[in-house]
């Protein structure tokens, strides 16, 4: 009997931890999230600006995870206007040397994240 209830939870564990696996698959590849210390380095950030930048980044981090649950089409549409919402509100913080660097990062990492 008590080989029995320790089979049943040791399956029981690894069908917990096998689910959890496949779920944090799809939400981390819409998590764009980044260092934003190493960001505003690269892109030579003042302080104000990399304020606004991590909050924009933030906003659309937070936009794109919720889209993981939809799904076609439709989802691909969100996406692109999320780029173009993000892609607005960083060029009137950017100056465009810093708005060219910050797009050719931000769309080669989504290129990666296959979105």
């Amino acid at each position: 009997m008590k080989n029995i209830i320790v089979t049943m939870v040791a399956m029981m564990a690894v069908t917990f931890s096998f689910a959890e696996t496949n779920s944090n698959k799809v939400d981390r590849r819409y998590d764009v999230s980044c260092n934003m210390d190493r960001l505003s380095e690269v892109l030579a950030l003042d302080e104000n600006q990399s304020d606004a930048v991590e909050s924009i980044h933030n906003n659309f981090n937070t936009e794109l995870q919720s889209l993981a649950s939809v799904r076609g089409p439709l989802q691909r549409h969100l996406i692109h206007q999320a780029v173009r919402k993000d892609a607005h509100q960083m060029k009137q913080v950017l100056n465009e040397k810093q708005f060219a660097l910050y797009m050719r990062i931000m769309l080669n990492t989504l290129r990666n994240r296959q979105l």
